[in-house]
Protein backbone atom coordinates (compact mmCIF):
# COMPACT_ATOMS: atom_id res chain seq x y z
CA UNK A 1 0.00 0.00 0.00
CA UNK A 2 1.17 3.51 -0.80
CA UNK A 3 1.11 6.20 1.88
CA UNK A 4 -1.21 8.34 -0.27
CA UNK A 5 -3.71 5.48 -0.30
CA UNK A 6 -3.68 5.44 3.50
CA UNK A 7 -4.14 9.22 3.66
CA UNK A 8 -7.07 9.01 1.22
CA UNK A 9 -8.66 6.26 3.32
CA UNK A 10 -8.31 8.44 6.43
CA UNK A 11 -9.91 11.39 4.62
CA UNK A 12 -12.89 9.22 3.64
CA UNK A 13 -13.11 7.71 7.14
CA UNK A 14 -13.04 11.19 8.67
CA UNK A 15 -16.05 12.16 6.55
CA UNK A 16 -17.90 8.95 7.44
CA UNK A 17 -17.26 9.35 11.18
CA UNK A 18 -18.19 13.03 11.12
CA UNK A 19 -21.49 12.22 9.38
CA UNK A 20 -22.25 9.23 11.61
CA UNK A 21 -21.66 11.12 14.86
CA UNK A 22 -22.85 14.52 13.59
CA UNK A 23 -19.50 16.20 14.27
CA UNK A 24 -19.28 19.83 13.25
CA UNK A 25 -16.18 20.77 11.23
CA UNK A 26 -13.32 21.58 13.60
CA UNK A 27 -14.93 19.90 16.61
CA UNK A 28 -13.71 16.32 16.21
CA UNK A 29 -10.23 16.71 17.66
CA UNK A 30 -11.18 16.11 21.29
CA UNK A 31 -13.18 12.96 20.53
CA UNK A 32 -10.47 11.67 18.21
CA UNK A 33 -7.76 12.34 20.80
CA UNK A 34 -9.71 10.44 23.45
CA UNK A 35 -10.23 7.63 20.92
CA UNK A 36 -6.47 7.59 20.30
CA UNK A 37 -5.89 7.08 24.02
CA UNK A 38 -8.34 4.16 23.93
CA UNK A 39 -6.58 2.60 20.94
CA UNK A 40 -3.15 3.00 22.56
CA UNK A 41 -4.53 1.24 25.65
CA UNK A 42 -5.78 -1.63 23.50
CA UNK A 43 -2.37 -1.85 21.82
CA UNK A 44 -0.69 -1.95 25.23
CA UNK A 45 -2.98 -4.80 26.28
CA UNK A 46 -2.05 -6.72 23.12
CA UNK A 47 1.66 -6.15 23.72
CA UNK A 48 1.28 -7.45 27.28
CA UNK A 49 -0.53 -10.50 25.93
CA UNK A 50 2.13 -10.99 23.27
CA UNK A 51 4.68 -11.10 26.10
CA UNK A 52 2.43 -13.50 28.10
CA UNK A 53 1.92 -10.86 30.78
CA UNK A 54 -1.89 -10.88 30.71
CA UNK A 55 -4.57 -12.91 32.45
CA UNK A 56 -5.34 -16.28 30.87
CA UNK A 57 -8.69 -15.19 29.42
CA UNK A 58 -7.04 -12.25 27.67
CA UNK A 59 -4.20 -14.44 26.41
CA UNK A 60 -6.72 -16.74 24.74
CA UNK A 61 -8.14 -13.84 22.70
CA UNK A 62 -4.75 -12.51 21.64
CA UNK A 63 -2.88 -13.30 18.43
CA UNK A 64 -0.43 -11.73 16.02
CA UNK A 65 -3.45 -10.64 13.98
CA UNK A 66 -5.01 -8.77 16.90
CA UNK A 67 -1.65 -7.13 17.66
CA UNK A 68 -1.36 -6.01 14.03
CA UNK A 69 -4.93 -4.72 14.05
CA UNK A 70 -4.31 -2.65 17.16
CA UNK A 71 -1.15 -1.16 15.64
CA UNK A 72 -3.18 -0.25 12.55
CA UNK A 73 -5.92 1.27 14.73
CA UNK A 74 -3.36 3.50 16.48
CA UNK A 75 -1.89 4.62 13.16
CA UNK A 76 -5.26 5.37 11.57
CA UNK A 77 -6.57 7.15 14.65
CA UNK A 78 -3.36 9.21 14.87
CA UNK A 79 -3.89 10.27 11.27
CA UNK A 80 -7.51 11.16 12.08
CA UNK A 81 -6.28 13.40 14.91
CA UNK A 82 -3.77 15.00 12.54
CA UNK A 83 -6.54 15.63 10.03
CA UNK A 84 -8.71 17.21 12.72
CA UNK A 85 -5.85 19.62 13.43
CA UNK A 86 -5.14 20.27 9.73
CA UNK A 87 -1.62 18.89 10.09
CA UNK A 88 0.14 18.16 6.81
CA UNK A 89 1.32 14.68 7.80
CA UNK A 90 3.79 14.27 4.95
CA UNK A 91 5.50 17.56 5.75
CA UNK A 92 5.49 16.84 9.49
CA UNK A 93 7.02 13.40 8.95
CA UNK A 94 9.62 14.72 6.53
CA UNK A 95 10.71 17.43 8.99
CA UNK A 96 10.81 14.99 11.88
CA UNK A 97 12.85 12.47 9.89
CA UNK A 98 15.33 15.21 8.99
CA UNK A 99 15.60 16.19 12.65
CA UNK A 100 16.18 12.59 13.73
CA UNK A 101 18.74 12.01 10.98
CA UNK A 102 20.59 15.18 12.03
CA UNK A 103 21.23 13.59 15.43
CA UNK A 104 23.50 11.06 13.78
CA UNK A 105 25.55 13.42 11.62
Amino acid sequence: MEFNELLEFVTVENKRLSAKYNVEPGHGVLARTVKLGEEVGELCAEILAHQSLQRTEKLEKSSNDTLSEELADVLITTLLVAGSLNVDVKTALRKKMEKINARYH
